[in-house]
């Protein structure tokens, strides 16, 4: 179990863990976004948009959403846990 004042530093730390990490997800979407078109964000056919496999700094940018993404489920839960304990 961890004391009363580790918890409380914990609690204090990942509301701004949070968010930090969210703008990062936000700044890493966008930067992945590349001359879609507007039909295509809507669901339209995009004629122009192949499949192709991500290399260099786009695979790294791909690689780098999934691993913020999966650090700000974890301290979501942790934020949890710690509020109910």
């Amino acid at each position: 179990m961890l004391s009363s004042q580790a918890q409380m530093d914990g609690l204090t730390i990942l509301p701004y863990a949070e968010i930090v990490l969210s703008l990062l997800i936000i700044l890493a979407i966008v930067l992945q976004q590349r001359g879609a078109s507007l039909g295509g964000a809507f669901g339209g056919d995009n004629f122009a948009s192949t499949f192709y496999k991500r290399r260099g700094a786009e695979l790294f940018l791909f690689r780098a959403t999934i691993a913020l993404s999966v650090l700000l489920v974890g301290t979501a839960i942790a934020s949890f846990l710690l509020q109910g304990a």
